[in-house]
C-alpha cells in the first residue's frame, strides 16, 4: 500500500507557517546529510525545471533502494514558466526547512499561482486513496440568504465536477482534470471556486475525489468565507474573493437546471444522484473507449507505417510517428540538394526538407556501415523516438529501405551552437546569459538521457555542433541514441567500435574503449569551456598557447589563480564573474582522469542552481600534457593505439581499433 499524505492549500506567507508541519508525515525517518537527504535535496532542486519542460507535470526518482527518492512536481495548465518555477521553489523550501527528517511530505501550495510537490521513499503515481483528507476553512463568516447560496453552490459544483473530470486535454498532462469557475450570490457577492486532479488519476477515480470533496466542503465550511478540502490525488477551494490568477479574466456564466443534490441522505452512503454522477461517466468513457480501440484498430490495418507510441514522462500521453517511404524523402529533400545540405557527421549526411504538409524537418541519411537487422533497427528508432524532452531534438519518424536508414527529425531553425559559439562575427550574439542558459539546458537534456527517461542513453559523442538552438536560442541536444539505431552495443563497458570526437572523449575511451555515463561527463566539461571561451579544442595547439589542449590550458590558468584569461572577449566585461568561474571549477570537476571523481549530472545540475554548494578541489585533468621533458614521453604512453581511421581534434571518430 502506497504511503499516505496530507495535503494543504495555501493562501500567504502566514498561513505557509502557521500549517508548516502539515507537510511531513511521521512514518519513517532519514538521518540529516545522508544519501536518502542528499538525494531529496537533488531530485527537488530538478522538479522546477523538468515540471516546465513537461508540460506542467512530472515524475522521477534519483537513487539506488533503500536511499531511492520518489517525486512529482505540478503546476496549473496556463501557469507562466517563471511563475511555476518560483512556486516550485517556494515549495520545496518549505519542505527543506519542515520536514527535517521524514521521507515522505507531499505540500500544495497557493497564492497567485498554485503548484504541488510530493516525495516519497516509495513509487506513488497512479495510485488512488480518498483517504485522508484534510479541511481547512476561513475564520470569518458570511451573511447571506442560506436557501439561495445553496441553490447556487450546488448548480456550480456539479458542473465543475463534472468539467474537471472530463477535461482530459492530451497536449498537455498539466491541462487534465482542472476547472476554475465563478458564479453570482445573492447580495452582489460572487462564489470563486478552484477544483484539481493529478493527471494520473482515471476520469472515473478524479470525477469520486472531487465529488467526494464537495460533499466534506458542504460539511465543514458551508457558513464560513471559503475553505479548502485537499486529499492525496485532489482538491477542491471555494472563497468569496479571487484567490488565484485564473479569476481575473472571468465572469460568472448563467447556472441554469438545478442539478443532482450532492450530499449524503444516509451516513455513510451515497444518493442515487451521486451514484448516477458516478456511474454515467464510467458507462460513457467505456463505450468511447470501446469505440476508439475499433476505429484504431482498423486504422492500424489501412496505415501500417503510423504508430501511436504512449509516453509517461514526457507529458504527452501519444506521440505520432511515422515511417515514410523513400520516394517521400526524396521529394522533401529535392533529391538530396546539395543547396538543402545541412552538415555532415560521423552516423551520416543531415539534409534539410519539407513534407507535403508544409512542416520543415532535418534528415539525416545514415552511413551504410551499420550492421544491424531492419526490425532491430526499427525496434532501436522506435525504442528513441519516445524519448521527450525540451532539450532534446525530437525525432518525427523514420524510412527503412533495403539500401537506405533514414532519420526524420524537427528542424531547429538557429543551426547548432558552434555556428554561433567559434564565428567572430556571431558570437557576440551569445552573451553570457544566453551561454549560462544553454549550459543549463544540456545539463538538464543530458540529465534526462541519463537518468529520468525510459531507457538509459550515453550519448557519446556530445560537442557543440550537436546542440541546436531554437528560435528562442533553447538548446536541444542532437545525435543521442545514434549509438542504440546504429547497432553499437551499450550495454557493456568496453568497446571496439568508438563513437566520438577527439577532444570531447575522455582518455579511459580513446585508450581502452571503456564508456559510461562518466564518458558523456568528461565531454560536457570540455563543451562548458568551449561555451566560456568562445574556441574550439583546436584552437590550443597553437604554439602562442603554450598547451597542448583545451583541457591544459584551462588547468594552467586555474592554478595560476587566473581562470577569468578563459573568458570570451566578447563577453568579458558584461559577464558575471562568480558565475563563469564556477562554470569553470564545475567543467575542470568534469575532466578528472578518473571518472570515479567525477561528478553525475544529477550533482552538476545541484551545483549549477545552489551556488551555496561547496565545490571538491579538482585535480589535474585527463589529458593534462606536461611541459618541456615529460611531453614526448606522456603522449607516447597516452595516445599509443593502432586505428583504422583517425582525425584530429574535432573530427568524428567512427571506427577505431583501441589496444
Amino acid at each position: 500500500m502506497p504511503l499516505l499524505f496530507l495535503w494543504f492549500f495555501l493562501t500567504s506567507t502566514s498561513l505557509v507557517s502557521a500549517l508548516q508541519t502539515l507537510p511531513c508525515i511521521n512514518t519513517t525517518y532519514f538521518i540529516p546529510n545522508s544519501t536518502y537527504d542528499t538525494n531529496r535535496r537533488v531530485i527537488l532542486s530538478l522538479l522546477p525545471s523538468n515540471v516546465t519542460s513537461h508540460f506542467g507535470f512530472f515524475n522521477g526518482s534519483i537513487g539506488q533502494a533503500p536511499n531511492r527518492v520518489y517525486a512529482v512536481g505540478m503546476c496549473l495548465p496556463g501557469t507562466e514558466e517563471e511563475s511555476c518555477i518560483g512556486c516550485l521553489l517556494s515549495a520545496s523550501n518549505t519542505l527543506l526547512e519542515t520536514c527535517l527528517t521524514e521521507e515522505n511530505a507531499l505540500i500544495w501550495i497557493a497564492n497567485r499561482t498554485i503548484c504541488m510537490i510530493r516525495y516519497s521513499d516509495t513509487s506513488f503515481v497512479g495510485s488512488f486513496e480518498l483517504e485522508p483528507h484534510r479541511e481547512f476553512l476561513s475564520i470569518h463568516g458570511y451573511k447571506t440568504n442560506e436557501t439561495e447560496f445553496n441553490t447556487v453552490w450546488s448548480r456550480l459544483t456539479q458542473r465543475m465536477v463534472q468539467e474537471a473530470s472530463s477535461s482530459t486535454d492530451a497536449t498537455w498532462s498539466g491541462a487534465k482534470y482542472y476547472t476554475a469557475d465563478v458564479a453570482a450570490l445573492p447580495d452582489s457577492q460572487t462564489l470563486y471556486a478552484m477544483m484539481q486532479c493529478t493527471p494520473d488519476l482515471s476520469p472515473a477515480e478524479c470525477n469520486l475525489c472531487l465529488t467526494e470533496s464537495v460533499v466534506n466542503y458542504q460539511s465543514c465550511c458551508l457558513g464560513r468565507q471559503g475553505g479548502s478540502i485537499v486529499r492525496l490525488s485532489c482538491a477542491f477551494r471555494a472563497e468569496l474573493y479571487p484567490f488565484g490568477g485564473a479569476f481575473t479574466v472571468m465572469t460568472a456564466r448563467p447556472l441554469s437546471q438545478p442539478p443532482p443534490s450532492l450530499i449524503k441522505k444516509d451516513s455513510g452512503k451515497f444518493s442515487t444522484e451521486t451514484i448516477a454522477a458516478i456511474v454515467v461517466p464510467i458507462i460513457v468513457v467505456a463505450i468511447i473507449f470501446l469505440v476508439l480501440l475499433v476505429l484504431s484498430r482498423l486504422f492500424a490495418r489501412r496505415r501500417k507505417s503510423y504508430q501511436e507510441i504512449d509516453l509517461d514522462q514526457s507529458g504527452i500521453t501519444t506521440l505520432h510517428f511515422q515511417q515514410l517511404d523513400f520516394k517521400t524523402i526524396e521529394v522533401a529533400t529535392e533529391n538530396f540538394a546539395k543547396t538543402n545540405k545541412l552538415g555532415q557527421g560521423g552516423f551520416g549526411e543531415v539534409y534539410k526538407g519539407t513534407l507535403v504538409n508544409g512542416t520543415e524537418v532535418a534528415v539525416k541519411r545514415l552511413s551504410k556501415t551499420s550492421e544491424q537487422g531492419a526490425q532491430e533497427f526499427k525496434n532501436e528508432v522506435v525504442l528513441v523516438a519516445k524519448l521527450q524532452h525540451r532539450n532534446l531534438v525530437k525525432l518525427l519518424g523514420y524510412c527503412l529501405e533495403p539500401e537506405e536508414k533514414i532519420l526524420v527529425y524537427e528542424f531547429v531553425p538557429n543551426k547548432s551552437l558552434d555556428y554561433f559559439l567559434f564565428d567572430p562575427t556571431k558570437q557576440g550574439q551569445l552573451d553570457w546569459t544566453k551561454r549560462y542558459n544553454i549550459i543549463g539546458g544540456i545539463t538538464r537534456g543530458i540529465l534526462y538521457l541519463h537518468q529520468d527517461s525510459r531507457l538509459t542513453i550515453i550519448h557519446r559523442d556530445l560537442k557543440a555542433s550537436n546542440i541546436l538552438l531554437d528560435a528562442d536560442m533553447i538548446p536541444k541536444i542532437a545525435d543521442f541514441g545514434m549509438a542504440r539505431i546504429s547497432g553499437i552495443d551499450q550495454s557493456v563497458a568496453n568497446t571496439k567500435r568508438i563513437a566520438g570526437t577527439f577532444g570531447y572523449m575522455p582518455p579511459e575511451y580513446v585508450i581502452h574503449g571503456q564508456f559510461s555515463m562518466k564518458s558523456d561527463v568528461y565531454s560536457f566539461g570540455v563543451l562548458i569551456l568551449e561555451i566560456i571561451c568562445g574556441k574550439k579544442n583546436r584552437s590550443f595547439y597553437q604554439a602562442d598557447t603554450k598547451a597542448e589542449n583545451l583541457v591544459t590550458y584551462v588547468w594552467r590558468l586555474w592554478t595560476n589563480g587566473s581562470p577569468l584569461e578563459l573568458v570570451d572577449l566578447t563577453i568579458s566585461e558584461n559577464c558575471q564573474t562568480e558565475e563563469v568561474i564556477r562554470c569553470i571549477h564545475i567543467a575542470l570537476l568534469c575532466v578528472q582522469e578518473d571518472p570515479k571523481d567525477r561528478p553525475n549530472l544529477s550533482t552538476i545540475m545541484m551545483m549549477l542552481t545552489n551556488s551555496s554548494l561547496i565545490l571538491s578541489v579538482p585535480q589535474p585533468p585527463g589529458f593534462f600534457v606536461p611541459q618541456n621533458k615529460e611531453r614526448d614521453s606522456f603522449l607516447s604512453s597516452q595516445f599509443t593505439m593502432g586505428c583504422t581511421s583517425q582525425t584530429k581534434n574535432d573530427v568524428t571518430i567512427t571506427n577505431l581499433d583501441p589496444r
